[in-house]
Order: structure tokens, then sequence, then C-alpha cells
């Protein structure tokens, strides 16, 4: 049933929430009660600068304290809330008896990527989430060298973790460093500096935001190894039609594609099974039918709902009369 739960977390945290937002808001203050039922080894203190509930024994609260450093982390700690302070540093030792951790929230803070010990995270072996959105990070993860053996060693015995936010930052490549992450369900590198996509990333993937950066093309066949991928944003980014190989977002099972804001001319072909295709403020040209449906008839249609053209070149007459037998499905198109 944890494992249940985790997914059905991951899956509505996008909807619920947006970079500008808290999105554990909900768990604070007395609202944590409804947890009251959870058992956990109370032994160890609480430090002065936090809050431990009796009522959430696995919980910690040190969120917008105004912390610099990090205070001392007792083992039976699931849940850490350290976002919202000026933190600008994790030594190898800060975590060492945070060996329980499943959730550590560590984003608005002041982190650098130098400040943060090679060793910080490897002994936290059953993290499920980790917030690092909003700091000064330049590599990924912080402070450590960029070659792959560090890179992958760092998260050895990390396979529990689901959901990563890394948004808001000055990361300009990350390497091969996410690909030990096999259970990997939901990733926000957006609002970065990279110039092209992580070249390996989990396959286990649901939702993949990379949103504000400068990537300009893909690599052949991108998508195609990703067979659990539904959400993809790469909105406001340098994206070209040479840097877009044929039939790169042709791939079932997206539900969700965000184009907007780039340089595309034309429409580039498309899933039959996808269902919301936002491409508005490109430079797009010509409405091409056969991007949505090679062949159209009773049982060959695209499932598209949502189409979103508009602050391109194209006006509504262009879209042509046989539109309405391939994108039937569409409850409107704007252009």
């Amino acid at each position: 049933m944890r494992v249940v739960i985790v997914f059905l977390l991951s899956a509505l945290l996008p909807l619920s929430c947006s970079h500008g937002q808290d999105p554990f808001a909900w768990l604070y203050g007395p609202q944590s009660q409804r947890f009251g039922s959870l058992q956990a080894d109370t032994t160890g203190g609480c430090p002065d600068e936090c809050d431990c509930p009796p009522s959430f024994p696995v919980a910690m609260y040190c969120d917008g304290r105004g912390l610099t450093v990090m205070p001392t982390i007792p083992s039976r700690v699931k849940y850490l809330y350290l976002q919202n302070n000026a933190i600008t540093a994790v030594s190898d030792s800060a975590l060492v008896n945070a060996t329980n951790l499943e959730w550590l929230m560590m984003h608005h803070n002041q982190l650098t990527s130098d400040a943060i010990g090679k060793k910080a995270f490897m002994q936290l072996q059953g993290l499920e989430r980790l917030y690092l959105q909003h700091n000064n990070l330049t590599t990924f993860p912080s402070n450590l060298p960029r070659t792959l053996a560090p890179l992958v060693n760092s998260f050895e015995g990390m396979d529990n973790l689901t959901i990563l936010y890394l948004h808001d930052n000055a990361v300009t490549d990350m390497g091969t460093s996410l690909k030990a992450l096999k259970s990997l369900t939901l990733l926000d590198i957006s609002s970065n500096k990279l110039t092209k996509v992580p070249e390996a990333l989990p396959e286990n993937l649901h939702q993949l935001y990379l949103e504000s950066n400068s990537i300009d093309s893909l690599p052949e066949g991108f998508f195609s190894r990703f067979t659990q991928l539904q959400y993809v944003r790469m909105a406001h980014n340098q994206l070209t039609d040479k840097g877009i190989p044929a039939n790169t977002f042709n791939v079932t099972g997206l539900v969700e594609l965000d184009l907007s804001y780039n340089k595309l001319e034309r429409i580039p072909p498309v899933s039959t099974t996808l269902q919301h295709l936002y491409m508005q403020a490109n430079q797009i040209k010509e409405f091409t039918l056969g991007s949505f449906c090679s062949v159209m008839d009773v049982t060959n249609f695209s499932k598209l709902r949502t189409l979103r053209l508009d602050g391109n070149e194209i006006t509504r007459q262009d879209i042509p009369t046989e539109s309405t037998l391939c994108l039937r499905l569409a409850s409107s198109i704007e252009v």
C-alpha cells in the first residue's frame, strides 16, 4: 500500500502546485495531526530552532526559521522540512544520523554547489523525494566532479527516489548523474541553464519538465526509450525544426506536450494518442494536418482535445475543413 500512496502523490503534485507555491503546506501546523496514528521511535531530542510534534513524531519542521546552518537531525525523522531558510552548505556529516529520511525539503535556501559535501546524500538509502529548487546550484548533484563514477556513486542505494525538483538553479550539465535513480517518475529541471537534454535519464519517468532552458535540439529517438512518459514540457527553449529529428514526438503514451515559446516553423508529427498540445508563440507558418493524422476514417483519428497555435503566423482560414474529421475530439483550436 505504501508504494501506491507514493505513486498517487507523485501524480497529483503537478496538478496542485506551481513553482511559486509550497506543495507541502497541507502538512504543516495542526493539519499534521491527521498523521497522529503514525508510530515512531521518539528517542532523540528536537533542536530548539525546530518543531517535532508529538502527534507526528517522524517529522521535523525547521522551515522559515532563518537558519543558516543545518540543525542536528534525530535518526527517527522521515520527513525533514528545511525550506525557506538561508542555509548555504550541507557537509558530509550533516545528514549522517538521518538514515531514515524519506522526504527532504531544502528548496528556497542559498545552497551552492561547492558547499555540499561529496558524500552528503550517500547514506540516505530510503530517500523518496528531494527538493532543491530555488537555490544557487550550478552542477548536479552539488559539489561533485563532473566525472561519471562520483556522480553515479552519489546515488548508490537511492532506489526509492520517485520525485526530484531541481528547477530555478543554474545547472548547465547533468551528465549521466540521474541514471542510477531507477524509481524516478517525476523530474523537474526547468529554469536552469541547460543547452541540451540530459544524456541518460531513468526510463521509468512519467513526467519530465525542461522548460525555460536553452535547449535547441533533441537526440534521435530520445523519447522512444521512455515507455511510461506521459507529460513533457519544453516551453521557453530554443527548439527549431532542424533540431528535432523526424517523429521525435510521435510516440504512444504521451498525454501532454508543451512546445510553446520556441522557434518552430512547422507542427511536428505527434501520436494520435496525444490529448493536449501547446505550440503557441512559435513561428509556425502553415497548418499541417498530416502532423496529427496520416490516415482518417471511422477508427483512425487524433485523440487531441486541446490544441493551441495562437501567437504564430497562421490564421483560422489556414485550417483545412477536413480537420474536423481528424481532430474530431478537439473542443477548440486556438489560433
